[in-house]
């Protein structure tokens, strides 16, 4: 039997490790290859949900913890965070000696694994290529796609924009997201009460899973990062006046965070009233249990896009963060204005639940990706084609 094929996934971001969930169960118990997790970046930190401890408490071994993040959440130190990432997770990959590196989607930190790979001269793959959104994502993710050597792609619209920009149409698989095979897993049980019985971490009032809720999860543009404050004030506005509970998820790490978790501070303590619940992260089964059971999300994450089509959850997406990517029935879009955010809001309430669509994948990503890392051809070589 030839040895296992070492297999390195960089998580930086507790959203990273929901995508790749199911892939990283997949890689662990494929007899042909062996798991090396990093969790890097915030995906370590306490502020940001720590999804290291939660990767852990289900079940996964962390291979190496590798701590990048400089503080400040602004321009520059999101482009230093970059290159301390460069540095760090060098020497990671040079003890480790991985066959395969993989990185996930779109966000600053994917550099950092993706241009150490390339200039070690160790094969990338590439979850979730070939999207367009706005923000500096959209300039990331065809950086990284461009890095890679192998493709694992989230839609047929990926696959064919990833094809247009020079890359082997042999090395990119149209495999799904990750994040819908648990998505498919949650959907059966959105009848059943969410946290089985559990309390909701976080500060707010309470909140009752077995009656009407939203979900909120709004982050900062780091295109616009010096409006967060005034664009968070805006919704936390509407949702409260929409008078529905609602549970409201921390931003992430990206430039604006800082006038983005202010906006949040400064409303809950002139709002006491209010019946918004906070909270700083869930484990993702969690998480897609609550979504499921709400009556719509609110925001600017890619959630609402992916997982809530396939769920049927009717979505407010806000702004420009998610402008160009492949959306279902469940989206509809308005702007930063409190009063437009208000109305689309009561409006998707009263739409209820909305017929499940399978835009990006069936709920068998991680089974694929895993099978097409124990068996394609591993190069760091190539060349554009066109």
């Amino acid at each position: 039997m030839s040895a296992q094929r070492k297999v390195c996934v960089v998580v930086t971001a507790r959203a990273s490790y929901a995508r790749v969930r199911s892939a990283l169960a997949a890689v662990r118990d494929h007899p042909m290859l062996e798991l090396q997790l990093v969790m890097a970046a915030s995906a370590l930190l306490e502020r940001y949900g720590n999804a290291a401890s939660v990767v852990e408490d289900e079940g996964f071994e962390v291979t190496r913890r590798v701590h990048t993040i400089v503080e400040g959440e602004s321009l520059i130190t999101s482009a230093k965070s970059t290159g301390l990432g460069l540095v760090e997770l060098s020497t990671v990959f040079a003890d480790l000696r991985p066959d395969v590196v993989v990185t996930i989607a779109d966000r600053f930190e994917t550099m950092a694994s993706a241009v150490a790979a390339a200039y070690m001269n160790i094969p990338l793959a590439h979850i979730q290529g070939g999207e367009i959104t706005g923000s500096i994502d959209e300039k990331v993710r065809h950086a990284v796609t461009k890095l890679a050597d192998q493709h694992f792609v989230a839609t047929d619209r990926a696959r064919e924009r990833v094809i247009r920009m020079g890359e082997r149409p042999e090395a990119v698989h149209m495999t799904g997201c990750p994040s819908l095979d648990l998505a498919k897993r949650v959907a059966g049980g959105r009848r059943e009460a969410p946290l089985a019985g559990r309390a909701i971490p976080g500060v707010g009032p309470d909140v009752d899973l077995t009656a009407d809720y939203v979900v909120v999860l709004q982050h900062p543009v780091t295109t616009e990062h010096d409006r967060a404050h005034e664009q968070v004030l805006e919704t936390l506005h509407a949702v409260d006046g929409a008078g529905i509970p609602a549970l409201w998820f921390w931003p992430n790490v990206d430039a604006g965070s800082d006038g983005t978790s202010k906006g949040i501070r400064t409303f809950r303590e002139t709002r006491p009233s209010s019946h918004i619940h906070f909270l700083r992260n869930l484990p993702p089964e969690d998480f897609l249990n609550l979504l499921a059971r709400s009556r719509c999300i609110v925001g600017n994450s890619s959630v609402a896009i992916r997982e809530c089509s396939f769920l049927g959850v009717p979505a407010v997406n806000i702004g420009t963060r998610q402008a160009g990517r492949d959306r279902g029935r469940n989206v509809v879009d308005c702007d930063y204005d409190r009063a437009a955010i208000t109305r689309a809001l009561d409006a998707q309430i009263q739409r209820g639940a909305i017929e499940p669509e399978r835009l990006y994948g069936d709920g068998e990503a991680g089974r694929r990706i895993a099978e097409l890392l124990a068996t394609v051809e591993l190069t760091h070589e190539k060349q554009l084609t066109y």
